[in-house]
């Protein structure tokens, strides 16, 4: 298994006049493409607001790697080549880790992102996990502490604890030790992608 990164890449585009129809089903359409490709993680588009031309368009790999693979590849290829009268690319950064997902100050609409995430039910246990024997072992060493304390102050000493320590190192140590299994497909698409 890789030890690298997800890569999450943002390009900033500006759409010509006139052409906001068509850059949506563009977006889409390479949307669908990237969707089957092997560590296709997720992508989306922000806008700087309902009447900006420029759109901050987003995409994620599972590594490097695989990164490149779509990048290089003749349907990327077809897909970029088909939108040049209608847009200019003005800026691609690439982020490592989670910032890369986060829109930048200003922008205020999203246009119909679309990401690849676990089902609900994975999401929910992959946060129990860490959550309940964290939240009992901060119960169990504040409880003399805070006994006498009003039930408000005593839950929200518990939270400004909790909080940072989930954000920060608990979650990502779960959720990386069960990226296997959250970011494994259903059965249903594994059966078509095998086809």
């Amino acid at each position: 298994m890789s030890n690298e990164h997800p890569v999450t890449v943002s390009v900033a585009r500006t759409i010509l006049p006139g052409y906001t129809r068509q850059a949506n089903a563009w977006a889409h359409a390479g949307q669908e493409l990237a969707r089957e490709w092997p560590g296709y993680l997720g992508s989306g588009w922000v806008r700087n607001g309902e009447d900006s031309n420029e759109w901050h368009m987003l995409y994620r790999f599972a590594d490097a790697g695989a990164l490149q693979a779509w990048e290089d590849s003749e349907e990327r290829r077809w897909w970029i080549d088909s939108a040049r009268d209608m847009m200019e690319t003005t800026r691609v950064e690439r982020h490592t880790g989670i910032e890369g997902w986060f829109s930048r100050p200003g922008d205020v609409s999203v246009v119909i992102p679309e990401t690849v995430a676990p089902p609900r039910w994975k999401q929910a246990i992959s946060i129990f996990l860490p959550f309940f024997p964290l939240s009992l072992l901060a119960n169990f060493l504040l409880h003399p502490v805070t006994q006498h304390w009003p039930l408000v102050l005593a839950v929200l000493l518990n939270i400004v604890i909790l909080t940072p320590l989930m954000t920060y190192i608990f979650l990502p140590i779960t959720t990386r030790l069960l990226q296997p299994w959250l970011q494994k497909p259903p059965r249903k698409r594994r059966a078509r992608l095998n086809s």
